[in-house]
């Protein structure tokens, strides 16, 4: 097994989002993977979705998040030291626009692949352009000293003629073209309203998976790709210590109504010594018996509310956890299920646990996005009152009753600082809101 030391890294962007480049990721990962090279794959900033194509396509090896904005340094080393370890190489998918951060450019890809002194390879939609491509890669090769720039990959190339265009275009700059991608009509990804369908839905992943790795592999120049990786460098000592377990024995929610829990917060949690066990909601599970706390993660429960609440033997078992003065956390779609009703987008309302005095419906659509600072208004497993911690939020589902009949139980602002109201609340050993939570500050 080679020294997580010596582990080489490559960076995979974008000039946009839409390029391309998580197709190209997933086709670079599966083509590795086959091939029995020990890839690890990591997602820049917030992402739940594309963390679990990543994970499919690298033969099963866990995608960790990476970010500079929402992490510590100490919580990112560690990230990348347990997710790269054992790998002969790691796979980096950008997020956004190279250079598109939170604040000034801050959490960008650009900031990440500075930091990690690893090149970036940069996926470009050229369906509407030929010799202009130049100027837009002289561009994002010039704009900072500090990011290497080490190659293109070339998509949605229409013709052989399209194709000499733009390699005429770029011989100048002498940047390789790795590979040049014609369009492939059965890589399409679907998506809804928090992006891509789950990996877990997608009927046909493996051919799919296997459909782009063959794509990339015909036209990929593998020997100039061989020499882009370079070192990775990871600092040491290293925590993966973000959140303070819940609680000694931690019952995880998990099915495809409750699958956004960052891997790096249940190994973190692991590492400090909890246990874990995992029930499905939508199966009607409860949480075992025995556990001393419950977190339920995000997802798709507005998808699945008649069959939610159908659920008794799931619903009952988290009341029976409750009484018994067990933890109860919910993020977003947990939250949503610890409250009273949820109502579809058809406006149906459909029963809860109950367990929080709130309802919450995807009727009245409004999307909330982006990054958060947060401050605890009270004490909880996770700190006590006054903690602060920096995560995201990301809905279209509304909070319609129930914020008068208990105290908020975060503060939020976003990235740049101005306020983004209170979010959720506690009721005795229950809580939670619609933030995901990344990190602790400090």
């Amino acid at each position: 097994m080679p020294d997580r030391h010596l582990t080489r890294g490559i960076v995979i962007a974008a000039p946009a989002s839409a390029s391309g480049k998580t197709t190209v990721t997933l086709a670079l990962l599966r083509l590795l993977a086959r091939e029995g090279r020990i890839v690890a794959p990591f997602k820049t900033g917030p992402d739940f979705i594309d963390g679990a194509f990543h994970r499919a396509a690298s033969a099963g090896r866990p995608c960790y998040n990476l970010d500079l904005f929402a992490m510590r340094p100490a919580t990112l080393a560690g990230v990348l030291d347990y997710g790269s370890a054992g790998a002969e190489i790691v796979v980096i998918e950008g997020v956004m626009g190279l250079f598109d951060g939170a604040v000034s450019n801050e959490g960008s890809t650009a900031d990440l692949a500075a930091k990690l002194a690893l090149p970036v390879v940069l996926v470009i939609d050229v369906a509407r352009q030929s010799q202009s491509i130049a100027a837009l890669v002289h561009g994002f090769r010039s704009f900072r000293d500090d990011v290497a720039l080490a190659g293109v990959i070339l998509n949605r190339v229409a013709s052989v003629k399209h194709e000499m265009l733009l390699r005429n275009a770029l011989a100048p700059l002498g940047l390789p073209v790795l590979a040049a991608l014609p369009p492939e009509g059965e890589l399409n990804m679907p998506s809804r309203h928090l992006g891509l369908v789950q990996a877990e839905e997608r009927d046909g992943l493996d051919y799919f998976l296997d459909t782009a790795a063959d794509w990339l592999h015909r036209h990929l120049d593998r020997a100039a790709f061989e020499q882009l990786p370079q070192v990775l460098q990871v600092s040491r000592p290293a925590t993966l210590a973000a959140l303070p377990p819940l609680g000694q024995r931690i019952a995880v929610a998990r099915d495809q109504a409750f699958a956004f829990a960052y891997p790096h917060l249940l190994q973190g949690w692991l590492a400090q010594g909890a246990q874990l066990s995992f029930f499905s909601p939508l199966a009607d599970e409860a949480p075992a018996a025995d556990c001393d706390a419950v977190f339920l993660p995000g997802g798709y429960p507005e998808l699945h509310a008649g069959r939610l609440a159908a659920s008794s033997t799931a619903l009952q078992g988290l009341r029976a956890a409750a009484a018994r003065q067990a933890t109860l956390y919910g993020e977003c779609g947990g939250f949503m299920l610890l409250g009273r009703g949820l109502t579809d987008a058809d406006g149906n309302r459909h029963a809860m646990a109950g367990l929080l005095p709130v309802e919450t419906s995807f009727a009245q659509r409004e999307r909330r996005m982006g990054y958060r600072r947060i401050e605890s208004l009270a004490d909880t497993p996770l700190g006590p009152k006054g903690s602060r911690f920096r995560g995201h939020e990301f809905h279209y589902s509304v909070q319609t009753a129930g914020h008068d009949a208990a105290a908020p139980l975060f503060a939020a602002s976003d990235a740049g600082g101005a306020e983004a109201g209170p979010a959720g609340c506690r009721q005795g050993s229950v809580f939670g809101s619609y933030l995901h939570l990344i990190d602790r500050e400090s």
